[in-house]
């Protein structure tokens, strides 16, 4: 039986073609990763759609299952693992994609219009903090041992995130704290790279440029070559502290899937792309009604943010 059987999805923006297009043309402005980030986002509610049509067959699995809890978790795992290595796959191909665009426009992902001021408000390194991946573990897992607690309580195995052993909440909270360590050892190099921006090159250009602006000297003023000269260092450090959070919000979305069991890595994958999905939606709603409320008149979606 083939694992989704509901309607054929509407055809959708391919986000690897338009990346591999976009860089054989030399094309890396901000608008463009921004259409990358449109298509990658109707990926990502494809991928959620098959994620709960994962889940609702394979609980229709299971309550027709007569061959046992071995042979029932073996059907699973060879049914389920392909459809994560996927999703999985996907989010490497955003974070790759992510990290070529920086290297051209990093400042752009520090201030990205493609995201609401709503997900602004929750940025950490220019994308989700990483220890948040355990907080939506918990938060799930909390609402379906409320939904299934009957069954727990007559030891039955419900196998969501309800259902986590006890080996497994270990090695969630092994990986929590390490996560941690390293978020504040980041945060931390973010710091000490935006205090760069107060550094002996920068107050002496900043001096010098205002002195020939004084004397009305406004073309040397405007020397490009060396303003870029100061910048491109700091940069580049940008882009470096930032490859570096991707890096860890990636390997931590990889080990919390390697913790939980195919069915319940689905069950996350499910409520990491509604979160992030919802989040979206409502922030770009909230930006489009105070832009009019302003007097903006209506927009359209990648333009409700950064209009200032």
């Amino acid at each position: 039986m083939p694992l989704f059987s509901s309607s054929p999805m509407p055809e959708l923006p391919n986000s690897v073609t338009y990346v591999m297009q976009a860089f054989r043309n030399g094309i890396h402005e901000r608008e463009n990763f921004q259409k990358f980030f449109e298509c990658w986002i109707a990926e990502q509610n494809q991928h959620l759609e098959e994620l709960v049509s994962a889940s609702k067959q394979n609980a229709e699995r299971g309550n027709n299952n007569i061959g046992g809890q071995e042979e029932e978790e073996e059907e699973d795992a060879t049914i389920l693992r392909p459809l994560l290595e996927r999703v999985i796959q996907h989010y490497e191909h955003y974070y790759k994609a992510k990290s070529r665009w920086a290297k051209n426009d990093v400042l752009s992902m520090f201030n990205p219009s493609w995201r609401s001021s709503l997900e602004d408000a929750f940025l950490w390194i220019a994308g989700w903090r990483p220890s948040m991946a355990f907080h939506l573990l918990y938060s799930k897992s909390g609402i379906q041992l409320e939904a299934r607690l009957e069954d727990l309580i007559q030891g039955l195995s419900t196998g969501d995130l309800g259902d986590l052993s006890q080996s497994q909440l270990e090695k969630v909270d092994q990986l929590q704290k390490e996560t941690i360590r390293k978020e504040k050892e980041m945060s931390e190099k973010l710091a000490k790279q935006q205090e760069t921006v107060a550094d002996a090159s920068m107050v002496e250009l900043t001096h010098a440029v205002t002195e020939l602006i004084r004397e009305g000297d406004a073309n040397h003023a405007m020397d490009d070559d060396r303003v870029d000269a100061t910048l491109s260092p700091k940069e580049e450090g940008l882009v470096e502290v930032l490859q570096m959070a991707d890096d860890l919000r990636l390997k931590t979305l990889k080990d919390v899937i390697g913790i939980l069991s195919p069915i319940q890595g689905v069950h996350f994958l499910i409520a990491a792309a509604e979160l992030h999905l919802r989040v979206h939606e409502w922030g770009k709603k909230r930006d489009a009604k105070h832009h009019q409320q302003n007097g903006g008149g209506v927009v359209g979606v990648g333009q409700q943010h950064h209009d200032s």
